[in-house]
């Protein structure tokens, strides 16, 4: 096995080698000779690098806001302003105290997150049904901020929730609108639905709540001019 491994490599009586070449070929004779008298094989090459840590992402120094984070930032920045303007109208328009109407508008707003509706459209259903009165009641049983009736959404429920508790009732109010939309097929259908007036070919409510919509739509209009 010595002598085919010498006749890789060239003898004296042959040209003479630089330096270079003979160094780089003793060096593998000597690890060859090696792994022989060891029994263990030749160390791959890739085995022999060490690895190199993945260097972290540079982050912003000064305190400054990742550059990830700002449309995030920027979008919560924009709600609070939307949520201050339209709590200042409702507290106006429909007389309630500024700090309750700023708590109604936001849960208007949480509950649109989580329904995926537009929280203008909620805020619009809360005026024409209780005009923000939490305590409101119907003559046919409907509650609250949204006139729920409980006795027809049991499913939506949970045993111990009180459909006079704002937040429950915006949640559940805003399920139930948003079935009924995808139950009617268009924003109008599903108002009429809501209302239980599905039979009005003038769509009569519909166009009441789309009219607050809008209106809300002209504040937060205003207020981004004026900004």
């Amino acid at each position: 096995m010595t002598k085919k491994i010498l006749a890789m490599f060239p003898s004296s009586r042959t040209p003479r080698m630089d330096s270079t070449r003979l160094a780089s070929a003793a060096a593998v004779l000597v690890l060859v000779l090696a792994s022989l008298l060891t029994g263990s094989a030749m160390p791959r090459a890739e085995m022999a690098v060490e690895s190199t840590p993945i260097a972290a992402a540079p982050q912003s120094g000064g305190g400054e806001i990742a550059p990830s984070s700002r449309p995030t930032m920027d979008m919560a920045a924009r709600h609070e302003r939307e949520i201050e303007a339209l709590s200042a109208n409702v507290a106006r328009r429909y007389r309630v105290a500024t700090e309750a109407s700023r708590g109604l508008v936001a849960l208007a707003y949480r509950a649109g997150a989580r329904s995926g509706l537009d929280p203008l459209l909620i805020l619009a259903v809360i005026a024409v049904e209780s005009r923000f009165n939490p305590i409101a009641q119907s003559d046919g049983g409907a509650l609250g901020l949204m006139q729920v009736i409980p006795h027809y959404h049991k499913d939506k429920m949970d045993s111990a929730d009180s459909v006079l508790d704002p937040e429950t009732n915006i949640q559940l109010g805003a399920r139930v609108l948003k079935d009924y939309i995808r139950r009617g097929g268009t924003e109008v259908a599903g108002l009429q639905l809501y209302n239980g007036s599905s039979g009005d070919p003038d769509n009569g409510y519909a166009q009441r709540v789309l009219a607050e919509k809008q209106r809300l739509r002209e504040t937060l209009r205003h207020e981004r001019n004026h900004a």
